[in-house]
């Protein structure tokens, strides 16, 4: 059976998978129409397939199967239609007064005289032109919907593909599918998979087997891998391709060789000293950056001259400045950083770091030469300006990041423009929390800095490796051809600290001693999930406020794990009720199940290239601008604009960046935090709770880098024995990376 009619108005509509309930003017009357709306808001025209059923609640209801949407064509619909709030910039008021001048001719002008818009009072030329833009891309976006749903692909993947590949979608879908897994973030092999399957491509294609090993490659480098073993990487590419067909290995191992011979990756066969180890299969790009950045590190590794007296008389300058004396270590350590092209300073919380950067930067300063501070994250940029009273910039703004190289230039990675043709100009530039740096960001760095400017690395091993593939402050420790000064001794004010003593504990495996006597470490014994949660919800309102007078925004959650009622999901929304619940005139968007308020907390959860940012200064004037917004970036949601669609944060570091309402899959909520992504950030109270959980996650490794993110106060509520056993668990997920042994080939 087959209906027909206008959509009056959508009652419902679930915007992952699309499914509707709204109401339709037919002929006949109004009517319920319940099933998948591919898209299309009010006053669209629908032709249904389906059959009438009886719903206990709603009664009779034309549920389809099928649907074709087209554009409104008299004039009550095409008013409906606009008035919707479909097309931006257009609203009942407006669309009343477009029908009543241009009539059913409306939607023919803004396709193709979009200027007579500003014919209409109130309209500019420019408010004319951006309207014409959202019609189009209205009308663009619809046909892709359509023609995505014969794939089973959801409004929100839909419209991410969309804003991805724009009208050349339709050329990807036919000739390589699998592109869309390799390029959209929570797309993965299986739905790519789905969609090659009902283009025409067979199972047992070569093409398929070589998108999988693509594919597989892509999701080790995001688990921090910089290559697979080649074992390893078979028993992936068989667990992807053997859902509908068994693919024997020996094909595998053959178009491995096919995409090595092709350079699509690389494979390093094994020398006869290593002969028993699997070979080592990169992507191309992978292998090359982890050899150049070998290279470009090595060919820093110098040494400058400087006389015993020269140094001592700078040093003394330093020390009367900062009224300290130093140790022989911290000695040692400004004098490696003076005196080497490349030097790393390590050392766990207590232990002077900051002092000694500071120290680094005024002995280049009182030297005459000039100093670039920076971090791998906003938040630790942040964290070092105000700890040492210089200023620090990300390292991807010390780079001047302009965004992804345009296809004209295919070239893979990010576009800086400071680089080997147009280095930084320093003489010597620091980096902060150096653990945190990637493979990829290194070798943008190295590249941009030139012959005779000194590279210090500041950082803390003990910590969680980059979220980002690869090992960089380790390999090059590893690697043992550059000098490395660990700074070892705690100092007397750190050492009455119970955080600092107890990091040290729990880094050489001893059990930590909680007796609540002290004044910044605490244990709340709880038994449940249940009674965590309610316990982290009286110390972030109350407890903590109270004791320390910091405000709640000063404490942080901190958590192992993503999924369970300890996990970041679950405590998000416990304490978005518990600090920014909902109220009068506080505006909030519903997506996904998630409610997104002004006034939440939120993160950044993957790297965007393209999002534009602006900087205003007291007088809401432009003070500066950019692109690129990046994972672990945190923030406040200070606006929800339903007309537009859009919601604006403003970040720590005073960037404000609009989020049309598609892409709020890039932020969630951050009342509480994965340990992984608090790296390189350090927070006033620290609370952690623990009851039980993933082993692989549950590890030494973590709750050092958990304690230690706390300055003023760490409170663990949960079970002490499970802090025992992840203390006493040393394993750590290995990450396959050589650049240590790259740095010792050029060496």
């Amino acid at each position: 059976m087959i209906r027909e009619g206008y959509i009056e108005k959508i009652i419902f509509r679930n915007e992952e998978n699309g499914y509707a309930v709204f109401n339709v003017e037919t002929v006949e009357g109004d009517e319920i129409f319940v099933g998948t709306l591919p898209q299309g808001g009010e006053g669209m025209f629908i032709s249904a397939e389906g059959e009438y059923v009886h719903h206990p609640q709603y009664d009779i209801q034309f549920k389809f199967t099928s649907c074709e949407i087209r554009f409104p064509e008299d004039i009550n619909g095409i008013e409906k239609y606009l008035a919707s709030g479909i097309v931006k910039g257009i609203g009942e008021v407006t669309a009343k007064r477009l029908i009543q001048k241009f009539g059913t001719d409306i939607l023919r002008i803004m396709d193709e005289e979009p200027e007579r818009l500003a014919e209409i009072k109130g309209i500019s030329m420019a408010k004319a032109r951006k309207i014409a833009e959202s019609y189009s891309m209205n009308r663009k976006f619809q046909e892709v919907i359509i023609f995505l749903a014969q794939y089973n692909i959801s409004i929100n993947l839909a419209m991410k593909i969309y804003n991805e590949y724009g009208d050349t979608i339709y050329s990807v879908i036919a000739n390589n599918p699998y592109k869309i897994a390799e390029d959209i973030p929570g797309v993965g092999f299986k739905t790519a998979d789905d969609i090659a399957r009902k283009v025409g491509i067979p199972d047992d294609s070569e093409f398929r087997i070589r998108s999988a090993i693509l594919y597989a490659l892509g999701q080790a480098m995001s688990m921090g891998h910089m290559y697979l073993p080649r074992n390893i990487l078979v028993n992936e590419v068989r667990g992807l391709l053997n859902l509908y067909v068994d693919i024997p290995d020996d094909i595998i191992h053959d178009q491995i060789e096919v995409l090595h011979v092709e350079r699509e990756i690389f494979v390093e066969m094994n020398t006869a000293e290593d002969n028993e180890e699997e070979p080592a299969v990169y992507t191309t790009y992978n292998y090359y950056i982890e050899k150049n950045s070998a290279r470009m590190i090595t060919d820093l590794r110098v040494s400058y001259e400087i006389a015993d007296d020269e140094f001592e008389k700078a040093l003394n300058r330093v020390e009367n400045y900062q009224k300290i004396k130093f140790d022989d270590k911290q000695v040692e350590a400004i004098k490696s950083a003076v005196c080497n092209g490349v030097a790393v300073v390590t050392g766990g919380p207590g232990t002077g770091k900051t002092t000694i950067t500071k120290a680094i930067i005024e002995y280049f300063i009182y030297s005459g030469m000039t100093v670039k501070l920076a971090a791998p994250t906003g938040r630790a940029a942040k964290r070092i300006t105000e700890a040492t009273g210089y200023k620090a910039v990300t390292v991807h703004r010390l780079l001047e990041f302009v965004g992804e190289p345009g296809e004209a230039e295919n070239t893979k990675g990010l576009k800086f423009g400071r680089n080997k043709e147009n280095p930084i100009e320093a003489d010597a530039i620091l980096v902060d929390e150096a653990s945190m740096l990637d493979s990829i960001l290194f070798c943008s760095l190295l590249a941009a800095i030139d012959d005779g400017t000194r590279l210090i690395l500041i950082g803390d091993t003990d910590q969680l490796p980059p979220v980002g593939a690869g090992n960089v402050l380790r390999d090059i420790i590893d690697s043992g051809c550059f000098p490395v000064t660990e700074l070892e001794m705690i100092f007397r004010q750190s050492a009455e600290s119970r955080i600092v003593e107890n990091a040290h504990k729990i880094k050489v495996g001893e059990y930590i001693s909680i007796d609540n006597k002290n004044n910044d470490f605490f244990l709340i014994p709880r038994n449940t999930p249940e009674q965590i949660i309610n316990e982290i919800n009286k110390l972030v309102t109350t407890s903590i406020p109270d004791f320390l007078k910091i405000g709640s925004e000063d404490i942080q959650v901190l958590t192992p794990m993503r999924k369970y009622e300890l996990g970041v999901e679950n405590l998000n929304k416990r304490l978005q009720q518990t600090l920014n619940p909902a109220g009068k005139g506080k505006k909030e968007k519903e997506k996904a199940g998630i409610i997104y308020r002004e006034g939440d907390k939120v993160m950044q959860i993957r790297n965007n290239y393209k999002l534009e940012w602006r900087i205003y200064d007291d007088d809401s004037n432009i003070e500066e601008e950019g692109i690129g917004v990046f994972n672990g970036d945190t923030g406040v949601i200070t606006e929800i604009n339903e007309i537009e669609e859009e919601l604006v944060v403003t970040f720590d570091d005073k960037r404000v960046i609009v989020y049309p309402f598609s892409m709020l899959d890039e932020i969630e909520h951050a009342f509480a935090v994965t340990v992984h992504k608090s790296q390189g950030s350090e927070y006033p109270a620290v609370i952690f709770p623990i009851f039980n959980g993933n082993w692989k996650l549950l590890n030494r490794n973590l709750l050092y880098t958990a304690i230690t993110r706390a300055k003023r106060m760490v409170i663990v509520v949960g079970n002490l024995q499970m802090l025992n056993r992840m203390i006493d668990n040393i394993s750590e997920l290995k990450r396959f990376t050589k650049f240590s042994d790259r740095i010792k080939e050029f060496a």
